[in-house]
């Protein structure tokens, strides 16, 4: 098939690699000449907090990519365009710059960025320019898994039969899209041929990664998956502790493109199809990559769930608001609620932009069924600290622990965070690295401090309300306030 165009614009966003890409794969099938751009958008970039480490994540990989492009295109005058601005400016103004005639890019269904692609297509459109869009970092998107009455799936098992059964090698098989490269990959203009800029540059702290682990970029995803998967077979029974190397590690390079979704889903899928009586670690780990398969289509078909509750009934629960409430916000929030297995879980976060998927289920379902705060407040502390804050996923888990969204977990289920302590760290080895003032106490002991006797405290150097906090709440009172306040739903029921 001939160009369309002669010369086409890749407009890279959530997708910050040059392998099995689909827009720029398309780009290069109807273009004869091609670039590709990043633009760091300020709508994005304004409210985040100086020391945001994905900024940081985004910078590195980038030069990585542009580094890349030279290297696929063996020429000197090529590389990534970065720009900063709002991209209903940027990319109209960029096209008609380089003489493009269409833009490529992939989809992003959260609902600010569809905002923000109508109007990049509208001004696009006033200059004769096209914006062509494509299905990049799901499986199956928006309506392509349905019930047989044609409905969106609001239960994950029969949306994951589904899934299972229309998947074929053809939706999982890449985009050959560095094939043509080499001899499409147009020269940057002059005054287009600039570093990457570093976040420092863009006015946030630098060093944001240093000492954590986190590789970045296509390289980065390599070396991570590289490393799990001689761990997958051991998936479904090392995943639920956070004390063990148990999860790939590669979420927030999924969040931002530098690894495909149809590659990962892949090499789950085939091992359950070859080996279907040893493949349980890949199964499991298919399911999860299902599972965000699912929140993206029930964020696609109800865009509503941003804002309110997934179940409209739901909405009716009154959480505690006021300066107690605050106080509580704040403790959950700084790790130091005196429940250990929550405060390590928080100040994982906090440290590290990471959370280990468990945990993230015991401190949620804690800052609402124990301490009766809106979900949306915590929901909000995780997409400003978790480094791979994803809108659909992280709703999706906040309103499962809370029990308003979609096939959530029932109301009357409460976790109790010393069970949950007990059962998924046992040693208290997760406990002992982030809650390190009770490392003196014996392992059976951090996971309720409180419920020492003074001797052994005393032993082990710790003074309750000054080393390590009391618990601010009873749970067992707690359960009790909750099943009240749920009882709204159950009236409405």
């Amino acid at each position: 098939m001939p160009p369309s165009y002669p010369v086409g614009l890749v407009w890279l966003r959530r997708d910050l690699r040059l392998s099995d890409h689909a827009a720029l794969y398309h780009a290069l099938r109807q273009c004869r000449q091609v670039h590709c751009v990043f633009i760091f958008d300020d709508d994005i970039l304004a409210p985040l907090p100086r020391a945001d480490r994905r900024v940081e994540f985004i910078c590195q990989s980038l030069t990585g990519l542009d580094d890349a492009l030279r290297e696929a295109s063996g020429r000197a005058d090529t590389g990534l365009i970065v720009r900063r601005g709002r991209p209903a400016e940027q990319i109209p103004a960029l096209a008609r710059q380089l003489g493009a005639q269409a833009v490529f890019c992939n989809w992003d269904d959260e609902p600010d960025a569809l905002a923000r692609d109508a109007r990049v297509r509208q001004a696009l459109a006033a200059e004769g320019v096209a914006l062509h869009s494509f299905k990049d970092h799901m499986v199956f998107a928006r309506d392509e898994v349905l019930t047989q009455a044609g409905a969106p799936f609001s239960v994950f098992t029969p949306y994951k039969n589904a899934w299972l059964r229309q998947v074929t090698p053809f939706f999982l098989s890449a985009y050959p899209s560095e094939r043509d490269l080499p001899e499409r990959l147009a020269p940057r203009p002059e005054g287009e041929r600039r570093a990457v800029p570093t976040a420092a540059d863009m006015g946030f702290e630098a060093g944001t990664l240093d000492g954590l682990r986190l590789p970045t970029g296509c390289a980065g995803a390599e070396e991570l998956l590289a490393d799990f998967l001689p761990r997958l077979p051991r998936y479904r029974q090392a995943r639920d502790f956070p004390a063990v190397k148990g999860p790939s590690y590669l979420s927030v390079h999924l969040r931002f493109g530098t690894v495909s979704i149809r590659r990962l889903a892949r090499l789950a899928w085939e091992q359950t199809q070859q080996q279907p009586h040893d493949s349980e670690g890949a199964a499991t780990w298919l399911s999860e990559l299902v599972w965000r398969d699912f929140y993206f289509q029930i964020l696609a078909h109800h865009p509503h769930v941003v804002h309110a509750s997934f179940k409209p009934a739901y909405d009716a629960i009154v959480w505690d608001t006021g300066p107690e409430a605050d106080a509580l916000y704040a403790a959950w929030c700084e790790g130091r609620t005196g429940y250990p297995l929550v405060d390590a879980a928080m100040r994982q976060l906090n440290t590290t932009g990471y959370m280990h998927n468990r945990l993230r289920m015991v401190a949620a379902s804690f800052l609402v069924k124990d301490l009766g705060i809106d979900w949306r407040r915590g929901e909000a502390w995780f997409a400003r600290q978790l480094n791979d804050f994803d809108l659909a996923a992280n709703n999706g888990g906040w309103q499962w622990a809370a029990s308003t969204g979609c096939d959530a977990q029932p109301w009357f289920r409460i976790f109790n965070p010393i069970t949950q302590s007990q059962k998924f760290d046992a040693d208290a080895r997760f406990i002992e690295r982030y809650v390190p003032e009770l490392a003196r106490l014996p392992a059976a002991l951090r996971h309720a401090p409180w419920q020492a006797r003074p001797l052994e405290l005393a032993e082990a150097g710790v003074v309750l309300g000054t080393d390590y906090p009391h618990p601010v709440v009873d749970h067992a009172a707690a359960r009790e306030r909750t099943l009240a306040r749920y009882s709204v739903v159950k009236q409405a029921g």
